[in-house]
Protein backbone atom coordinates (compact mmCIF):
# COMPACT_ATOMS: atom_id res chain seq x y z
CA UNK A 1 0.00 0.00 0.00
CA UNK A 2 1.33 3.61 -0.62
CA UNK A 3 -0.06 6.40 1.30
CA UNK A 4 0.28 10.37 0.92
CA UNK A 5 -0.93 13.75 2.25
CA UNK A 6 -2.50 15.86 0.26
CA UNK A 7 -3.66 19.34 0.78
CA UNK A 8 -7.50 20.45 0.41
CA UNK A 9 -9.77 22.80 1.77
CA UNK A 10 -7.22 24.33 3.81
CA UNK A 11 -5.63 21.96 5.39
CA UNK A 12 -3.37 18.66 5.16
CA UNK A 13 -4.95 15.01 5.08
CA UNK A 14 -3.61 11.85 4.98
CA UNK A 15 -4.94 9.42 1.53
CA UNK A 16 -4.55 5.89 0.14
CA UNK A 17 -3.06 6.03 -3.48
CA UNK A 18 -4.64 4.64 -5.67
CA UNK A 19 -4.16 4.65 -9.73
CA UNK A 20 -6.40 7.27 -10.30
CA UNK A 21 -5.69 9.62 -7.56
CA UNK A 22 -5.60 9.57 -3.74
CA UNK A 23 -8.85 8.27 -1.53
CA UNK A 24 -8.42 10.59 1.81
CA UNK A 25 -9.12 8.43 4.80
CA UNK A 26 -11.54 10.96 5.96
CA UNK A 27 -13.47 9.72 3.45
CA UNK A 28 -13.00 6.00 3.85
CA UNK A 29 -14.15 6.89 7.50
CA UNK A 30 -17.57 8.50 5.94
CA UNK A 31 -17.98 5.82 3.51
CA UNK A 32 -17.56 2.80 5.89
CA UNK A 33 -18.37 3.92 9.82
CA UNK A 34 -14.23 3.32 10.55
CA UNK A 35 -12.34 5.49 12.61
CA UNK A 36 -8.95 5.74 10.93
CA UNK A 37 -6.95 8.61 11.97
CA UNK A 38 -7.05 10.87 9.29
CA UNK A 39 -3.89 12.73 9.33
CA UNK A 40 -0.46 11.05 8.34
CA UNK A 41 1.84 11.44 11.70
CA UNK A 42 -1.50 10.36 13.91
CA UNK A 43 -1.87 6.83 11.57
CA UNK A 44 1.63 6.47 12.22
CA UNK A 45 2.40 6.98 15.78
CA UNK A 46 -0.81 5.58 17.38
CA UNK A 47 0.10 2.20 15.27
CA UNK A 48 -2.74 2.12 12.99
CA UNK A 49 -0.59 1.63 9.20
CA UNK A 50 -0.65 -2.02 9.54
CA UNK A 51 -3.95 -2.41 10.05
CA UNK A 52 -5.11 -0.67 7.47
CA UNK A 53 -2.26 -2.35 4.83
CA UNK A 54 -3.94 -5.57 5.93
CA UNK A 55 -7.41 -4.32 5.27
CA UNK A 56 -6.10 -2.78 1.98
CA UNK A 57 -4.47 -6.12 0.65
CA UNK A 58 -7.90 -8.16 2.27
CA UNK A 59 -9.76 -6.74 -0.83
CA UNK A 60 -9.81 -3.16 0.54
CA UNK A 61 -8.31 -2.12 -2.77
CA UNK A 62 -11.18 -2.95 -4.64
CA UNK A 63 -13.45 -2.19 -2.40
CA UNK A 64 -11.91 1.34 -3.18
CA UNK A 65 -12.74 1.81 -6.69
CA UNK A 66 -16.47 1.81 -5.45
CA UNK A 67 -16.63 4.28 -2.85
CA UNK A 68 -17.33 7.87 -3.37
CA UNK A 69 -14.53 10.71 -1.97
CA UNK A 70 -11.51 9.99 -4.31
CA UNK A 71 -9.63 12.92 -4.99
CA UNK A 72 -8.63 12.47 -9.24
CA UNK A 73 -4.87 12.72 -10.09
CA UNK A 74 -4.88 16.04 -11.58
CA UNK A 75 -6.44 17.80 -8.69
CA UNK A 76 -3.90 16.26 -6.00
CA UNK A 77 -1.69 18.44 -4.59
CA UNK A 78 1.23 16.83 -2.71
CA UNK A 79 2.48 18.45 0.88
CA UNK A 80 4.98 16.87 3.04
CA UNK A 81 4.62 13.41 4.71
CA UNK A 82 4.07 15.06 7.84
CA UNK A 83 5.67 17.95 9.83
CA UNK A 84 6.86 17.89 13.25
CA UNK A 85 8.47 14.52 13.43
CA UNK A 86 10.27 14.31 16.75
CA UNK A 87 13.40 13.46 14.72
CA UNK A 88 14.83 13.50 11.68
CA UNK A 89 18.74 12.12 11.16
CA UNK A 90 21.02 11.23 8.91
CA UNK A 91 23.49 9.16 7.92
CA UNK A 92 26.58 10.61 6.19
CA UNK A 93 29.19 9.35 3.50
CA UNK A 94 27.04 5.71 3.84
CA UNK A 95 28.41 5.42 -0.16
CA UNK A 96 31.89 4.90 -0.85
CA UNK A 97 31.40 7.54 -4.21
CA UNK A 98 29.76 10.36 -1.85
CA UNK A 99 32.85 10.69 0.49
CA UNK A 100 35.39 10.84 -2.12
CA UNK A 101 32.82 14.03 -2.71
CA UNK A 102 34.36 15.72 -0.19
CA UNK A 103 37.40 14.06 0.17
CA UNK A 104 37.01 11.72 2.91
CA UNK A 105 37.20 8.20 3.71
CA UNK A 106 33.43 6.47 4.36
CA UNK A 107 33.11 6.08 8.13
CA UNK A 108 33.26 2.15 8.85
CA UNK A 109 32.49 1.21 12.18
CA UNK A 110 30.11 2.93 13.18
CA UNK A 111 27.90 5.18 10.94
CA UNK A 112 28.62 9.01 10.27
CA UNK A 113 25.07 10.45 11.47
CA UNK A 114 23.55 14.06 12.60
CA UNK A 115 20.44 14.94 13.08
CA UNK A 116 17.86 17.57 11.61
CA UNK A 117 15.54 20.38 13.31
CA UNK A 118 12.17 20.01 11.90
CA UNK A 119 11.53 23.10 10.67
CA UNK A 120 14.28 22.62 7.53
CA UNK A 121 11.25 20.31 6.31
CA UNK A 122 9.02 20.65 3.19
CA UNK A 123 7.63 18.51 0.65
CA UNK A 124 6.95 18.17 -3.02
CA UNK A 125 7.12 20.58 -5.24
CA UNK A 126 7.93 23.32 -2.51
CA UNK A 127 11.29 25.74 -2.94
CA UNK A 128 14.50 24.71 -1.71
CA UNK A 129 15.94 28.09 -0.66
CA UNK A 130 19.51 28.59 -1.15
CA UNK A 131 20.63 31.23 1.97
CA UNK A 132 21.52 34.74 2.22
CA UNK A 133 23.93 34.46 4.56
CA UNK A 134 27.46 35.58 2.71
CA UNK A 135 29.26 32.26 3.70
CA UNK A 136 26.91 30.13 2.14
CA UNK A 137 28.23 30.12 -1.43
CA UNK A 138 27.79 26.10 -2.85
CA UNK A 139 24.94 24.44 -1.63
CA UNK A 140 23.96 20.45 -2.28
CA UNK A 141 20.99 18.47 -2.76
CA UNK A 142 21.39 14.84 -1.89
CA UNK A 143 19.10 12.19 -2.65
CA UNK A 144 18.01 9.39 -0.26
CA UNK A 145 15.92 6.10 0.58
CA UNK A 146 14.37 7.72 3.85
CA UNK A 147 12.81 4.61 6.23
CA UNK A 148 9.88 5.58 8.32
CA UNK A 149 10.16 4.08 12.03
CA UNK A 150 6.67 2.94 13.15
CA UNK A 151 7.00 2.25 16.78
CA UNK A 152 8.45 3.79 19.77
CA UNK A 153 11.27 1.13 20.43
CA UNK A 154 15.24 0.21 21.86
CA UNK A 155 17.46 -2.51 21.51
CA UNK A 156 15.72 -3.91 17.67
CA UNK A 157 18.29 -6.75 16.22
CA UNK A 158 19.63 -6.43 12.51
CA UNK A 159 17.15 -9.67 12.27
CA UNK A 160 13.56 -8.18 13.22
CA UNK A 161 14.87 -4.28 12.14
CA UNK A 162 11.53 -4.54 9.78
CA UNK A 163 9.21 -4.99 12.73
CA UNK A 164 10.07 -1.36 13.27
CA UNK A 165 9.73 0.59 10.73
CA UNK A 166 6.26 1.62 9.14
CA UNK A 167 7.60 2.14 5.46
CA UNK A 168 10.10 4.12 2.77
CA UNK A 169 10.16 7.38 1.14
CA UNK A 170 12.37 9.67 -1.12
CA UNK A 171 14.31 12.11 0.56
CA UNK A 172 16.23 14.86 -1.09
CA UNK A 173 18.68 16.20 1.86
CA UNK A 174 20.60 19.79 1.14
CA UNK A 175 24.20 20.61 2.49
CA UNK A 176 26.01 24.18 2.67
CA UNK A 177 28.81 22.44 1.30
CA UNK A 178 31.22 25.77 0.75
CA UNK A 179 31.14 25.91 4.81
CA UNK A 180 32.07 22.87 5.27
CA UNK A 181 34.85 22.49 3.30
CA UNK A 182 35.85 26.16 3.12
CA UNK A 183 35.55 29.00 0.98
CA UNK A 184 36.75 33.00 1.21
CA UNK A 185 34.62 33.82 3.90
CA UNK A 186 35.34 30.96 6.34
CA UNK A 187 37.69 27.99 7.17
CA UNK A 188 36.33 24.58 6.65
CA UNK A 189 35.21 22.18 9.78
CA UNK A 190 33.59 18.88 9.94
CA UNK A 191 32.18 20.30 13.39
CA UNK A 192 30.05 22.52 10.71
CA UNK A 193 27.62 20.13 9.79
CA UNK A 194 24.93 20.87 11.88
CA UNK A 195 25.26 24.46 11.04
CA UNK A 196 25.49 23.25 7.10
CA UNK A 197 22.50 20.78 7.22
CA UNK A 198 19.84 22.89 8.84
CA UNK A 199 19.06 26.07 6.99
CA UNK A 200 15.27 26.10 6.11
CA UNK A 201 14.10 24.31 3.65
CA UNK A 202 16.76 21.84 3.82
CA UNK A 203 14.91 18.80 3.92
CA UNK A 204 12.31 17.27 1.81
CA UNK A 205 10.28 14.05 1.97
CA UNK A 206 7.52 12.54 0.19
CA UNK A 207 5.30 12.14 -2.20
CA UNK A 208 4.69 9.17 -0.96
CA UNK A 209 5.13 6.48 2.27
CA UNK A 210 5.21 2.80 0.39
CA UNK A 211 4.40 0.35 2.99
CA UNK A 212 7.53 -2.36 3.71
CA UNK A 213 4.97 -5.35 1.89
CA UNK A 214 5.33 -3.75 -1.31
CA UNK A 215 9.50 -3.75 -1.19
CA UNK A 216 10.37 -7.48 -0.99
CA UNK A 217 14.08 -6.55 -1.03
CA UNK A 218 15.46 -3.19 -0.10
CA UNK A 219 18.82 -3.64 -0.72
CA UNK A 220 17.73 -4.09 -4.82
CA UNK A 221 16.86 -0.65 -4.65
CA UNK A 222 18.47 1.98 -6.68
CA UNK A 223 18.31 5.69 -5.75
CA UNK A 224 18.80 8.07 -8.46
CA UNK A 225 20.18 11.67 -7.98
CA UNK A 226 18.75 13.67 -10.43
CA UNK A 227 19.55 17.52 -11.66
CA UNK A 228 16.99 19.07 -13.80
CA UNK A 229 15.97 15.82 -15.29
CA UNK A 230 19.51 14.36 -16.10
CA UNK A 231 20.52 11.77 -13.71
CA UNK A 232 23.90 12.70 -11.84
CA UNK A 233 24.45 9.86 -9.54
CA UNK A 234 22.84 6.36 -8.60
CA UNK A 235 23.60 3.03 -6.40
CA UNK A 236 21.82 0.47 -4.97
CA UNK A 237 21.24 0.32 -1.59
CA UNK A 238 22.95 -3.25 -1.46
CA UNK A 239 26.40 -1.26 -2.00
CA UNK A 240 25.66 1.12 1.86
CA UNK A 241 28.32 0.78 4.19
CA UNK A 242 25.98 0.70 6.50
CA UNK A 243 22.91 -0.86 5.42
CA UNK A 244 19.14 -0.19 6.74
CA UNK A 245 19.12 -3.34 8.78
CA UNK A 246 22.57 -2.09 10.61
CA UNK A 247 21.37 1.55 10.80
CA UNK A 248 17.98 1.17 12.26
CA UNK A 249 19.60 -1.35 15.20
CA UNK A 250 22.75 0.41 15.86
CA UNK A 251 20.77 3.54 16.69
CA UNK A 252 17.95 1.89 18.53
CA UNK A 253 21.06 1.02 20.90
CA UNK A 254 22.29 4.24 21.14
CA UNK A 255 19.06 7.14 21.15
CA UNK A 256 15.99 4.72 20.53
CA UNK A 257 13.38 5.32 18.15
CA UNK A 258 9.75 7.04 18.00
CA UNK A 259 7.14 6.42 16.06
CA UNK A 260 7.00 8.70 12.96
CA UNK A 261 11.22 9.53 13.23
CA UNK A 262 12.64 9.84 10.15
CA UNK A 263 15.98 8.04 8.74
CA UNK A 264 17.82 9.01 6.21
CA UNK A 265 19.95 6.82 4.67
CA UNK A 266 22.70 8.61 2.19
CA UNK A 267 22.93 9.48 -1.18
CA UNK A 268 25.11 7.98 -3.78
CA UNK A 269 26.12 11.41 -4.63
CA UNK A 270 25.48 15.19 -4.12
CA UNK A 271 25.13 18.02 -7.08
CA UNK A 272 25.51 21.33 -6.84
CA UNK A 273 21.82 23.47 -7.27
CA UNK A 274 21.59 27.01 -8.25
CA UNK A 275 19.04 29.21 -8.72
CA UNK A 276 16.53 28.12 -11.49
CA UNK A 277 17.32 24.30 -10.89
CA UNK A 278 14.93 21.25 -10.28
CA UNK A 279 16.38 18.72 -7.66
CA UNK A 280 14.66 15.36 -8.30
CA UNK A 281 14.94 11.81 -6.01
CA UNK A 282 14.30 9.01 -7.90
CA UNK A 283 14.11 5.35 -6.61
CA UNK A 284 13.15 2.11 -8.60
CA UNK A 285 13.45 -1.49 -8.20
CA UNK A 286 13.30 -4.80 -10.28
CA UNK A 287 10.45 -5.71 -11.88
CA UNK A 288 9.48 -2.22 -13.08
CA UNK A 289 8.84 -1.03 -9.28
CA UNK A 290 9.40 2.51 -8.98
CA UNK A 291 8.04 5.35 -6.40
CA UNK A 292 6.46 8.57 -7.10
CA UNK A 293 9.85 10.76 -7.82
CA UNK A 294 10.03 14.06 -5.61
CA UNK A 295 10.64 17.18 -7.25
CA UNK A 296 11.39 20.59 -5.81
CA UNK A 297 12.87 23.43 -7.46
CA UNK A 298 15.57 25.57 -6.31
CA UNK A 299 15.48 29.44 -5.49
CA UNK A 300 18.44 31.39 -4.44
CA UNK A 301 17.53 34.53 -2.13
CA UNK A 302 20.55 36.30 -2.68
CA UNK A 303 18.78 36.88 -6.09
CA UNK A 304 15.24 36.79 -4.77
CA UNK A 305 15.26 38.07 -1.25
CA UNK A 306 11.09 39.09 -1.72
CA UNK A 307 10.79 34.72 -1.67
CA UNK A 308 12.28 34.45 2.03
Amino acid sequence: MRLATIKKNGGEIAGIVTPKGVFPIAALNAAKGTAWSTDMLSLIQEGEVPGLTAWYNAGGKAELDNLPGLVPQEEVVYAPLYRNPKRIFGIGLNYVDHAGDIGSAAPTGFPGSFFKMADTLIGPNDDIKLPTLKEAQKTTAEAELGVIMGKDCRDVSEENWQDAIVGYTTILDMTEESILKGNDYVSGNPRYLCIVKNFPTFFSFGPELVTPDEVPDVLKLEVQSVHNGEIYAKNVVANMTHRPARLVSLHSSIQGWYAGDILSTGTPRAFHIQDGDMAECRIVGPDGFEMRPLLNPVVDLKKHPEKE
